[in-house]
């Protein structure tokens, strides 16, 4: 018998389930033949750890998009709260998406592992064909520290080979709220002071001493401090990772490599949530 589905006008018989309907299949539906396919290597003849290098950073473009979707649904279902208890998806909604963006950060940070399977001396039958590519260009990385809080206007003017639509979408992330501007929002719907840093800093120590009557408060807080964290895990592990395989040595995109990297590490999203920490 054919399969059928209703339709809003009742049973759709074009519609087939199974590889009968051949309508739609594993392969296509993922575009494996363009997927498969992207991994384009410069090396000839092909140096073998080519390819995981292409496949780990195209992993974690792939990862950094899901990221920035996660992220910006968080933000705006915390920005549209008009109430602790109002209609809508709200603070529930945006825990869940935060907890999974915990769980993906924490496939970053092990990901670094596969790619120092690579030694260093293999990296370097290719390294010199990729100038002047680097990680530093990668416009998702940045979008996502944009929407997270950390907004570098001064990146842009870094930022080498940028195209006018990168730009445009960088551009749009440094004018739009963040994911700390939506959590202030949260502290104003419930009643927080929340127009100065001060204020942040009593309102958190508020919801942190009275958790019964602010428990999305302080369970929003505590889901974006562990996001921070992982994000700083992450660039602690990269920037060992660089030192074991090009030790001192210069970014392939001029940057001046771990130094630049280590630089960094010092960064936080949140520093206000860190702070309260010794208020407490």
């Amino acid at each position: 018998m054919e399969a059928t589905r209703p339709g809003p006008d009742g049973p759709d018989p074009d519609l087939h389930f199974g590889e009968q309907g051949a309508r739609l299949t594993y392969g296509s539906y993922l575009a494996l033949p363009e997927l498969l396919g992207a991994q384009r290597l410069e090396s000839d003849p092909p140096a073998h750890d080519e390819l995981l290098f292409i496949t780990i950073h195209q992993a974690y473009e792939l990862w950094f998009q899901q990221l920035l979707h996660e992220a910006t649904s968080v933000r705006d279902a915390l920005l549209a709260l008009e109430s602790p208890s109002g209609p809508g998806p709200g603070t529930w909604w945006a825990l869940h998406l935060l907890t999974r963006m915990h769980v993906v950060g924490r496939l970053l940070v092990s990901q670094v592992d596969v790619l120092e399977t690579m030694t260093p001396q293999d990296f370097l039958a290719f390294r010199r064909l990729l100038e002047p590519a680097s990680g530093f260009q990668s416009v998702q990385f940045r979008e996502l520290e944009f929407l997270s809080g950390a907004k570098d206007p001064a990146y842009l003017l870094r930022f080498r080979g940028i195209t006018p639509e990168e730009r445009d979408r960088l551009d749009r992330r440094l004018a739009e709220p963040t994911l700390w501007d939506a959590f202030v929002h949260v502290l104003a719907v419930h009643g927080l002071p929340h127009d100065s840093d001060d204020d942040v800093l009593a309102a958190l120590r508020t919801a942190a001493h009275d958790r019964a009557s602010y428990a999305a408060v302080w369970s929003l807080a505590e889901a974006l401090l562990q996001h921070d964290e992982l994000a700083a895990a992450w660039r602690a592990r990269h920037v060992v990772m660089v030192e074991r395989m090009i030790g001192g040595k210069s970014g392939t995109g001029g940057s001046s490599g771990a130094a630049y990297l280590r630089g960094r590490l010092d960064l936080r999203y949140y520093p206000l949530l860190w702070e309260v920490r010794s208020v407490l």
